[in-house]
Order: structure tokens, then C-alpha cells, then sequence
């Protein structure tokens, strides 16, 4: 048997007959260890590209190995459609969003195919269509029904160009939209909320779970966990019924030092504590904080600005009156909106106070300090001053004891704030979610009973740029019976954030058909926690963080037995072209098909794992990816040919089962850690040892057979169209891609070893036991790290270090 290798043939062979056998469908077997390998589903925008592939088809090739472990794996694929591009496509095009969208989604999962992946397609989701939405519906009722969802006023974020509100997430950069880059303004509205915030400390708790180190700090500086204490300051002011205020501080110890009080311009007291012949500059100066961005509000450097209100509070520590200001860097969104001003120990607080020639007063004392003014705040330890009966004390004992103080006197106490705010999900759009409430002039706040899920998106919506939901206008969609008293009542009008699709889709796959839940529960149980997810870093805030949240609040709702959604995370790297990330928006795509057509799926899976490590990526090359077509077409001539056994070297044979072991144990620990570059390096010096013994016929017709044996079963996860095609041109029984993953002997796969004499100034002077294959670098530093070699070059020049591989170092020192 001698014949070209063909990938365009075979690979639409295998392909069409594994989905024929169903082959990579599976079911639940509690005889088996589950691994449920998933990747992050795409969204569906138009055509899949080399980005999509190099999350995907790594992914595709550890599940395969693990199937090979005899796991019974679950790898499935389905598609987050959901989302403003295809409304704005929608805008601009004048097709309607599910019409983009499925044919997009056509179009993605026949590329996908080609791709060759274990996909179990039986279990797809599509999160736009009404069987998967109707469950996304039921699940925002019963986080309604756990007082989990909310509606509140509250300053949101707004694209003017998307034309829709973002969460905070979603604002990037210096104040950008993610999405279209524009700059993001704020605006009041009435939202739907969902009570993240309750889960704070527990999603700061990562014990359960194997992730990146990066990814964990990404989350725990998103929730921005403070200890401090909640500190009262008293109001005498005519005309308004309270009478304190509360500010979060961590640093309670400084209380003594506070000379100023602050209010976020967004402060519902500011208008009330404003006094009339102020009211016009502080108008005029909150109507301009409301211009800006948090992020510029907060920057460091920037130029500190505010307003005195004309009125005071009391520190009840000293009695004293303090005036209150409002300023740009306090924000409504952090603590309580309040600040004590302490120039003395603060950075901020100190330009502050300098610029408006405000008291500073220290009550930390720095070493040495000599009683003089500060010239910069002191934000060091030292022992407390000017605190009364806390004098003395250390900044540690000075925090505990006024906290006591605070309690004991009903001012306060220790606390914990978060930067974490509640998930904002409501979305002025068309395609997403309806969110399933309908509000009546007598009952209020209706939700739709869950007999009547879904809330379906009406075909005949119109799409203008108004920045308020197409749903809005559509009076069909709009006018409906209250559920409760079947009055005439109104529709909610908003969708839910895409991201709620997302919060559940892994929970779907393992029972996607069922309509008598959004999931059977006992397939539910067999198959999570997943085992090992896979997609990019960008999502550690948004997706990350909210489908642990999601899972949390669906277990205290009792919906679900487990804690975490994802035992381990990886991360993959990204692929660069033309100087940047390959993405659409930057215009710098490489579309699979044509080298998949050219070269074979097989071609492109193996290049994209052999650019670099999976975990950084690397950069696409046209002349790299030959490279690899050439070794594949060299693994074609090795198995797809007759051997002809001559006059056999037992060394050479002997030599060939150790490669042999040594490749399956080193392809083993690469696939385990993702090691894909190296992985198929070890592959390739494999076949570069077989090449001229396949010329030769020096090894054994029984020795050749099991080398290729192996060489098919290691390659099977990278290449399996080609593996499975020779497997079976080989004699072997169908599939290859049902065989188990080869075992190897540890004694056989050890290193050869040689013995190595190291010379200096041509005398024997010490001798190395080493690996054969030992390179001219590893064995220079182990001569030199000889303690023997060490005694005879310390203090000398080194002049000639040779190496004759295998025999013999030689040293030349003067």
C-alpha cells in the first residue's frame, strides 16, 4: 500500500461517518469517570476565523485524550446568540435580528464540523430560541421570588452610540464602551438589578476551585473587599429629618483628624443641606461631576475641585462642627457616598484641604516627628496624637479601640464594604431576553406565572437607533391582561443582559432536550461540577464572575447541589497577525476554509498548537503552517507504506521501544498540562527517528508495526482525520478514536545513560553519569557545577569548553 495523502477526502470520509455511527455522542454511565470538558460557546457573528479555531481546537484535542484515558467525556458546543450586534445589524441592514443570527449560526456550525472536534451535536444551544429562553425567564422568577432581583433608580451607565445601557464591566479603557469604543456617559433610570452583592465574600473564597492565579485577583479586586468601620456624624439642620450622616472609613483611627466632610455630588442630601445663596454654584458644579466619567473623577494627579454647601456636621469624637463639601472623587457608587476628610493621613484629602486652605491636623505622628505642620500626608504606622483619650496608642490598637468607642456610644461600627456593586441587567434592546413582569395600576409588580413562559420576542418589532427597547413600540408585545387581577397592564419593555444566557448554558448541555425543567436533575448531578473549562481571560469580570454567582444563588434556592461551576480554569493565549490580536474589529482576520481546503483541518489543528505555548499563543505564519503539512505527509509515508524488515540491529531495535516509551510518557505529561507545542515536537522527533530505520528495514516487522501502532494513538487527539484513515489502512479495528491511550514502561522509557569524562587541561578530573541525549548547554552546567571541576577552575579564566556528545568535556583554564 503506497498513496498520497489526500486530507480533503478523508476528512469528509471520517467526518460524515462518524456523525453517521454517532460516535461521539454520549450518555451518562455511572460505571465511568465523567469529565466534562467544555470550551466557552461563541458568539455567532458571521464566520468562524483562525481566533476561533485556536480556542477551540486545542480544547478539542485534550477532550479527546482524556476519551482515550477511558473518561466518558462530555465536550459539547452551542452558541450564545443573543446580543446587540445582531440588533444593530438588524438598524443598519434591514434584516431582522433571528434571521442574522440563524443564518450566521449555519454558517459557523458547518465550519465547525470541518473542524473535526468530538462534539456531541444532539446537545446544542441556541440561547436565542424560545425552548432555551423560556428557562432563562423562569430562572430571573425564581430570583425574583428569593428577593435576589430588584427594580431601583440608579445612575447607569449609557453608549450613545449603541444607544443602550452598559454595566459596569462593560465601560473599559478611560471610559469606553467595550463594544463600539464611544464614550460613555450616565443617565438616571429605573433597572432591574440582581443582588450579586450578597455574594461577595463567598466569591472572594477560591478554595474550591483550580483557576489562574490572575484570574482570582481579577475577581477579588473587581469585589474590592475593605475593612473599616461605618462612622455617624451628627446633623442639627432645619428643614430635613435626618439627623447623622454615615461614611465608611478603614481608617477609623484617624477620626480625630477629620477637618472636613464630604459628599458625592449624587448625595440625595446635597440639595437639602445646600443654603440658599449657594444653591446656584453647587447646581452648576453637580450638573458638571455628572459629566464625567468615574474613572476621571477618581484619577490620581487629577486637579482636586468642590463646593462648600453652606452647612455642617458634628464629629461626635470631638464635638466639633465640620463643614461639608461635595467633590468629584467621592462617589455615590462606593461606601455610603460620604467621606470624612482627613488631610493629614490621606493623599487625596491633603491637596484637597491645601487647595481650599482647610485645617490639617495630624493624629498619627510619624518617627521623629517634631510638632511642626506636615508638608505631605503621612499614610505610614506610628502611635496616635491628638485623639484624646487614644493617645499613645498604636494605629492597630487605635482602629480596635474607636471602634469599640463606636459601638459602645451607638456612632457605628466595624464593617466590611465592597467595591461590588449589584448586576445591573436591564438592556433598552430588542434581542435578549424579555424580562417576564408585567405591571398593573392596582397589583404593581406582576411576574408572568411560569405556565405562561415564554415571554416571546413579537417578529414585527421596528429597530430604530431611539436608545429605548424596540419593544417599547410594539403595542402587541406591550398591552397585556394582568396575571393577577387581568386588568389592562403593561409589559416590561427592557431585556435581561446577554450575560444571563450565559450564566446557565453549561447547566443545559447536560440535558438540553428536556421541557419539564431547564434540566433533568440527576443528569444534572452526573455531570457537574465542569471539570475543565477553556476560553479567554477577557471574561474573568463579566462571565466568570456572574456564572459563579448564578450557581451559588441557584443552590441556596435549592435548584442545585454544588458550589462552583467550573472545577478548572484555563486561559488560552491569543493568536497574532499583521502586529495585533486577530480580531474583526481590527480588520486583521485569517479565514480557516481556504486552509482547510488547501492543506486539511489536520494541517491547521497542528499548527495552531505548535505556534507556541496554548497558554500565550503566537503568531500565524503562511510558510509555518507548510512546515507542518510537510510532517504530516511524512507520517502519511511512514504508516501508509509496506515495510520491508532487512537485517535487523538489535541496538536499533532495542532503541526504537525506548523511543517509543519515552514518547508516550513525555506526549502523556504534555497533554495533561496543555503542552501542545511540545507535545507535537515530541511526535515529530518520533517520526524523525523512524524515517531512516523505515529505509534500513532495521528493526523488527513486529517492532515497526507497534511503532506505528503508537505513533497513530499519540497523534489521534491533534490529527484525527488522518490518524483514523491510517488506523484503518493499518488493519486495526474501528475507531481509533475508541482505543484506549497507550501505557508505557517506565524502565524502558528512562533515558539512556552514557558516562561522560571531564577534562581540564587534558587531566581527568571528574566523570558525569548523563542522559544520551543531553545537550552541549545542560552539560556544561552540570561540569561546572562539579564540585570536583569547581575546586581546579575557581579563580581561573576559562578559555576552550568542548563538548564531544556522548565521551568526553574538555576545560581549557589559564
Amino acid at each position: 500500500m503506497t498513496s498520497k495523502y489526500e486530507p480533503q477526502q478523508i476528512e469528509i470520509k471520517w467526518q460524515d461517518k462518524w456523525a453517521q455511527d454517532h460516535l461521539y455522542e454520549v450518555t451518562e454511565d455511572p460505571d465511568r469517570t465523567k469529565y466534562y470538558a467544555l470550551t466557552m460557546f461563541p458568539y455567532p457573528s458571521g464566520d468562524l476565523h483562525i481566533g476561533h479555531w485556536y480556542a477551540m481546537a486545542p480544547s478539542d484535542v485534550r477532550a479527546r485524550f482524556k476519551r482515550m484515558q477511558g473518561y466518558n467525556v462530555l465536550h459539547p458546543m452551542g452558541f450564545d446568540a443573543f446580543g446587540l450586534p445582531a440588533e444593530n445589524a438588524a438598524i443598519k441592514h434591514g434584516i431582522h435580528p433571528y434571521t442574522w443570527t440563524m443564518g450566521n449560526i449555519e454558517r459557523m456550525r458547518s465550519q465547525l464540523r470541518t473542524m473535526g472536534c468530538i462534539y456531541d451535536w444532539t446537545r446544542e444551544v441556541v440561547s436565542c430560541q424560545p425552548d432555551y429562553y423560556r428557562w432563562t425567564q423562569w430562572f430571573f422568577l425564581k430570583l425574583y421570588q428569593s428577593g435576589l432581583a430588584y427594580r431601583g433608580t440608579a445612575p447607569v451607565n449609557w453608549c450613545p452610540q449603541c444607544q443602550t445601557v452598559l454595566a459596569n464591566e462593560q465601560v473599559i479603557g478611560e471610559g469606553e464602551c467595550e463594544r463600539c469604543g464611544a464614550a460613555v456617559t450616565r443617565r438616571d433610570m429605573e433597572q432591574w438589578f440582581f443582588r450579586i452583592t450578597n455574594y461577595a465574600d463567598e466569591l472572594l473564597d477560591f478554595s474550591k476551585v483550580e483557576w489562574p492565579e490572575r484570574i482570582k485577583t481579577i475577581q477579588s479586586n473587581w469585589i474590592g473587599r475593605s475593612e473599616g468601620a461605618e462612622l455617624s456624624f451628627g446633623l442639627e439642620n432645619a428643614g430635613i429629618d435626618e439627623d447623622e450622616i454615615r461614611v465608611f472609613t478603614t481608617r477609623p483611627d484617624t477620626v480625630y483628624g477629620v477637618t472636613y466632610f464630604l459628599l458625592s455630588p449624587e448625595h440625595p442630601l446635597v440639595k437639602k443641606l445646600t443654603i440658599p445663596d449657594r444653591m446656584a454654584e453647587v447646581e452648576e458644579y453637580v450638573e458638571w461631576c455628572r459629566r464625567q466619567e468615574d474613572y476621571e473623577r477618581t484619577a490620581l494627579g487629577r486637579e482636586k475641585t468642590g463646593v462648600f454647601l453652606g452647612s455642617y456636621v458634628t464629629n461626635r469624637f470631638t464635638n466639633e462642627r465640620i463643614p461639608i463639601w461635595i467633590t468629584d472623587y467621592v462617589l455615590l457608587s462606593y461606601g455610603t457616598g460620604a467621606v470624612m476628610g482627613v488631610p493629614a493621613h490621606d493623599e487625596r484629602d491633603f491637596e484637597f484641604a491645601t487647595k481650599f486652605d482647610l485645617p490639617i491636623r495630624p493624629v498619627i505622628a510619624p518617627p521623629d516627628w517634631d510638632g511642626n505642620p506636615l508638608q505631605q500626608a503621612y499614610v505610614g504606622d506610628g502611635r496616635l496624637v491628638n485623639s484624646g483619650e487614644f493617645d499613645g496608642l498604636s494605629v492597630d490598637e487605635g482602629f480596635k479601640a474607636i471602634c469599640g468607642k463606636l459601638e459602645q456610644e451607638g456612632w457605628g461600627k466595624a464593617t466590611v464594604a465592597y467595591r461590588l456593586r449589584d448586576w445591573l441587567i436591564s438592556r433598552q434592546r430588542y434581542w435578549g431576553a424579555p424580562i417576564p413582569i408585567v405591571y398593573c395600576d392596582r397589583c404593581g409588580t406582576v411576574p408572568v406565572p411560569e405556565e405562561d413562559l415564554p415571554v416571546l420576542l413579537p417578529p414585527d418589532a421596528e429597530f430604530k437607533p431611539t436608545g429605548e427597547s424596540p419593544l417599547k413600540y410594539c403595542d402587541a408585545f406591550v398591552n397585556a391582561a394582568c396575571p393577577l387581577c387581568g386588568e389592562p397592564g403593561k409589559r416590561e419593555t427592557d431585556t435581561m443582559d446577554t450575560f444571563m444566557c450565559s450564566n446557565w448554558y453549561f447547566l443545559r448541555y447536560t440535558s438540553p432536550g428536556v421541557d419539564y425543567g431547564p434540566y433533568d436533575k440527576d443528569k444534572l448531578n452526573y455531570w457537574m461540577p465542569v471539570d475543565l473549562y477553556t476560553g479567554g481571560a477577557e471574561h474573568a469580570v463579566l462571565h466568570l464572575l456572574y456564572s459563579r454567582f448564578f450557581v451559588k444563588a441557584l443552590r441556596d434556592i435549592g435548584l442545585l447541589e454544588f458550589d462552583e461551576p467550573f472545577t478548572r480554569l484555563y486561559n488560552q493565549g491569543t493568536i497574532i497577525y499583521g502586529g495585533g490580536k486577530m480580531s474583526k474589529s481590527k480588520g486583521n482576520i485569517v479565514a480557516p476554509d481556504l486552509y482547510v481546503s488547501k492543506l486539511g483541518a489536520d494541517t491547521v489543528r497542528a499548527y495552531l498548537m505548535f505556534v507556541g505555548p496554548w497558554n500565550l499563543g503566537g503568531e500565524w505564519s503562511d510558510s509555518g503552517i507548510v512546515g507542518l503539512s510537510r510532517w504530516l505527509n511524512r507520517v502519511w509515508a511512514l504508516c501508509d507504506h509496506d515495510y520491508a524488515a532487512g537485517t535487523m540491529d538489535q541496538s536499533t531495535d532495542d532503541h526504537v521501544r525506548h523511543m517509543m516509551h519515552k514518547t508516550i510518557k513525555a506526549v502523556t505529561a504534555d497533554l495533561e498540562e496543555f503542552r501542545f507545542n511540545t507535545m507535537l515536537a515530541r511526535l515529530m522527533e518520533f517520526t524523525n527517528v523512524l524515517g531512516p530505520i523505515q529505509e534500513a528495514g532495521s528493526v523488527s516487522a513486529e517492532t515497526w508495526r507497534e511503532a506505528m501502532r503508537i505513533l497513530l494513538l499519540l497523534a489521534a487527539p491533534s490529527v484525527p482525520h488522518i490518524a483514523e484513515e491510517l488506523w484503518t489502512r493499518n488493519g486495526h479495528p474501528y475507531s481509533i478514536h475508541n482505543q484506549e491511550w497507550p501505557s508505557f514502561d517506565e524502565a524502558l522509557a528512562r533515558e539512556e545513560e552514557v558516562t561522560v569524562a571531564i577534562q581540564i587541561n587534558g587531566k581527568l578530573r571528574d566523570k558525569l553519569v548523563v542522559p544520551a541525549s543531553i545537550s552541549e548547554e545542560e552539560i556544561r552546567a552540570l561540569a561546572f557545577g562539579s564540585q570536583k571541576v569547581k575546586s581546579y577552575i575557581d579563580g581561573r579564566d576559562v578559555n576552550k569548553f568542548i563538548y564531544v556528545p556522548g565521551r568526553i568535556v574538555s576545560i581549557v583554564v589559564s
